[in-house]
């Protein structure tokens, strides 16, 4: 999954002593888009460095893979930098470019960016934000009220029955095989969501929910976690028509995979064609 970049390790303890060094590389977004480039056997996928780029002064220390370390350029870049693009994020992970851990580096920098850009005024006062000496905050420079990144719960659900799987198609967006899914609400567990999204999207009770993975899911500013449960009842299905294109019983052996591995809803279908999990 994106997340699994072994031998390499992700470091996100916050240190707002850590200074940019010319070799550090900087992370710009535009929606879903980064600046960035590949060769084209896709094989050297990088981002500007700081000494590439003339604001400086704007960077913010994000995290670090390895000995890499990364800043987040707030300020918009004037002019363009040569060899840079921004490039689309979706594309980038379907395309197989390499070294993987650096789109993961992107995925996270991404949560973190949206955070830093959501938080420049104080949602309680309206008052400006400024960044914490000593965590990974904004304090409101009136209030005082401190606001942390967020970070939303959301299911990716696997319902089983017999040998088939629940498979599912977005209205929007996304083209590939998916399952149901969805964001936990106020003053739900998690296996209620299950319930919930599946009764929602499918029309159809579930029992025996058992929690498999999480994954990390930065572009949505997500914690996906990730359950299998069966069938209860009646297996009819009723598409939500807004949400869905399709929803449908696939057999284990006519399950078709997303185009990469990169996502917790791929490895939970894969694991079921496997028969790994049944």
């Amino acid at each position: 999954m994106l997340q699994d970049i072994y031998p390499h390790k992700l470091y996100n303890q916050y240190n707002p002593e850590i200074k940019a060094s010319d070799e550090d590389f900087v992370l710009m977004f535009e929606g879903r888009k980064v600046l960035s480039r590949f060769d084209d056997d896709k094989k050297d996928f990088r981002f500007p460095t700081v000494r590439e780029v003339k604001n400086k002064n704007s960077l913010i220390y994000l995290f670090a893979i390895d000995e890499e370390k990364y800043f987040l350029l707030q300020d918009k870049e004037e002019g363009e930098l040569a060899e840079y693009s921004f490039n689309d994020m979706k594309e980038i992970r379907e395309n197989h470019i390499e070294p993987k851990y650096r789109i993961y580096a992107t995925f996270t920098g991404k949560h973190l960016a949206d955070w830093y850009g959501d938080m420049k005024f104080c949602g309680r006062c309206g008052s400006p934000m400024k960044h914490s000496d000593t965590q990974r905050a904004m304090i409101c420079t009136s209030c005082g009220y401190t606001a942390y990144p967020r970070i939303m719960p959301a299911v990716i659900v696997g319902v089983i029955n017999g040998d088939k799987l629940l498979l599912t198609k977005y209205n929007r967006g996304y083209n590939h095989n998916a399952l149901i899914a969805g964001f936990t609400e106020i003053g739900e567990t998690v296996e209620e969501t299950v319930e919930r999204e599946v009764m929602e999207e499918a029309g159809i009770k579930v029992k025996n929910i058992r929690y498999y993975k999480s994954q990390p899911w930065g572009v949505a500013n997500d914690i996906l976690m990730g359950y299998y449960c069966e069938v209860d009842g009646d297996d009819t299905i009723h598409r939500d028509e807004d949400e869905l294109k399709s929803a449908e019983w696939t057999l284990r052996e006519d399950i078709v995979l997303q185009p990469d591995e990169s996502s917790l809803t791929n490895e939970m279908m894969k694991m079921f064609k496997e028969e790994i999990v049944k």
